[in-house]
């Protein structure tokens, strides 16, 4: 079933779309070297094939983990026998290009400079770790997505209407459960789709059947499926059961729900969303070190990618539902926002007015500020808020982990009675 044209060829239309990049460049008949940088079953390799097919274009593939710079040379000798007057524009393809080490990826550097091939690599993994900078400055990066549900479910439709190179031939259907079943445990990948669709589609075959199942799907899969709408209502269940086990602090409950999004497809980087907003809206400054620890373990994921990328995001998961919780930054941001929207501009209290200009200075503007590094402990009692809104309290301060230290600091300040459960020992 891979596609024969570009035409049949599915998803990616950021790239081949009216107008994009690649329907330009094959208008002009005239393609930079590229690198394709996209997951597996996205469609690279055919990509290259088709490109080279619509540009009338020698292809010589070579696999970077079985060749080497032997393998280079030859097949640059190949192009340099054609000789220049009848020899068509050659592409050489590089599968998996970032297993070339840097000896490997410097003898491309100077037949892509000079024009002699255009040079199409391929790799599942980050090229700005992987390929060399002075490969990377002379090639035009391509990000390939994985396919999203249509486009999986236009695959699955095409693979078994085809009646030459697909399943047509055996009329079967799927139900609705075996579908989404096939779709969730591909996570985007073309080729573990069709290779399950496949399995599935003997098995049923041979049991004199014509409808798959989600059975079925399980016993070609050779593992159980989870089911997991990514958008209707299991995605909605799980991400709050997600959210609230960690805000209740069970950091069991929300590595099982983590699981099971991760399993059901769930993009993961919609999941270190929710970890980042979790940081802020439920901990906060309870402790202050939870938003740096997701954002660090959401960086890390990136650089890692996946299978590996589950710890730190399991690492983030954990720290965060065992952390002290307080929702005081949430409730404070609502509150005087709320204020904000109600009673518009109000007059903003002349002692904290900028002055740079000498009409500004006679309307008082800035007259009598108390500069707080001037007075002891560098805090000296001040109006802020414009009149009508004085003594609102916004932030309050929860009495849990780094935030019970804000809040005697805030008291002390503002010289207010200390609370029963003030411990001042519990700061040293």
């Amino acid at each position: 079933m891979r596609p024969r044209t570009l035409d049949e060829f599915i998803g990616q239309t950021h790239l081949l779309g009216p107008r994009k990049f690649l329907a330009n460049a094959l208008k002009g008949q005239k393609l930079p070297s590229l690198i394709l940088w996209g997951p597996p079953g996205s469609g690279k390799t055919t990509l290259a094939r088709l490109l080279a097919e619509q540009l009338d274009a020698e292809l010589i593939s070579l696999s970077a983990v079985l060749s080497g710079v032997k393998d280079i040379r030859q097949a640059v000798a190949r192009v340099k026998q054609a000789g220049p007057l009848f020899a068509k524009t050659t592409i050489l393809f590089v599968d998996e290009i970032h297993r070339f080490n840097k000896s490997q990826q410097d003898a491309l550097l100077p037949h892509v400079e000079r024009g002699t091939i255009t040079l199409i690599g391929a790799t599942t993994e980050n090229p700005s770790f992987e390929v060399n900078s002075a490969l990377l400055s002379r090639c035009k990066i391509l990000v390939l997505e994985a396919l999203d549900d249509d486009a999986m479910g236009e695959v699955l439709a095409n693979a078994l209407a085809d009646q030459t190179r697909g399943l047509g031939p055996l009329d079967l259907t799927l139900t609705e459960q075996a579908h989404t079943a096939i779709i969730s445990a591909a996570s985007g990948d073309a080729r573990v789709a069709l290779n399950t669709l496949e399995t599935a589609a003997r098995a049923v075959a041979a049991d004199e059947r014509d409808v798959i199942r989600h059975q079925d799907v399980e016993e070609a899969m050779q593992r159980r499926v989870i089911l997991y709408d990514k958008s209707g209502e299991q995605h909605y269940n799980t991400v709050s059961a997600f959210i609230k086990s960690m805000r209740g602090s069970d950091p069991d409950a929300a590595l099982y729900y983590m699981n099971r999004m991760l399993e059901g497809g769930e993009d993961p980087l919609f999941i270190f969303r929710r970890i980042l907003i979790f940081a802020s809206e439920d901990i906060g400054n309870a402790d202050p070190q939870a938003l740096q620890v997701a954002l660090t373990c959401m960086q890390a994921f990136q650089a890692m990618g996946m299978p590996e990328g589950v710890l730190p995001m399991t690492q983030a998961v954990t720290y965060l539902a065992s952390a002290p919780k307080s929702n005081a930054v949430i409730v404070a941001y609502g509150k005087s926002r709320q204020d904000a929207l109600n009673h518009g501009n109000l007059p903003i209290p002349l002692q904290i007015l900028n002055a740079p200009t000498d009409l500004q200075k006679t309307l008082g503007h800035g007259r009598g500020y108390k500069y707080p590094h001037n007075f002891e402990g560098n805090y000296v009692h001040e109006d802020y808020l414009p009149e009508k809104l004085r003594g609102r309290r916004y932030y309050q301060p929860s009495e849990n982990g780094a935030e019970a230290k804000i809040a005697r600091h805030l008291r002390e300040l503002r010289g207010e009675a200390a609370d029963p459960g003030d411990d001042p020992a519990q700061d040293a």
